[in-house]
């Protein structure tokens, strides 16, 4: 029987204390981890916002949001890696209708 795969997004906010090099390999590590499990679409750099609310006592976020298709399982992963990760201020994975 085939997987079912689904349309997914998910929306990181990496930490601004990370400098250019870090939010760039933070970027990169997601990116890979993504499209080991998944089939990668459009990812879509936002850049750096003002959050709504200081998390960890930064003002500030750089956000990336990836687009892909993969199994019901690889969310679940991807927000768990997403929390031990060092320099990820919140993510956030839901599934396109």
């Amino acid at each position: 029987m085939p997987t079912v795969k689904a349309n997914y997004e998910a929306v990181f906010v990496f930490s601004m204390t990370l400098g250019e090099d870090g939010i760039a390999a933070i970027k990169e590590k997601f990116q890979s981890l993504i499209e080991q499990h998944a089939a990668i679409g459009q990812i879509d750099e936002w850049g750096k916002r003002r959050l709504a609310y200081p998390i960890n006592d930064e003002p500030e976020g750089f956000y990336v949001l990836f687009n892909f298709e993969g199994g019901p399982a690889f969310p679940a992963e991807l927000e768990r890696v997403s929390k031990i990760t060092e320099g990820v201020l919140r993510s956030l994975v839901i599934r396109k209708e």
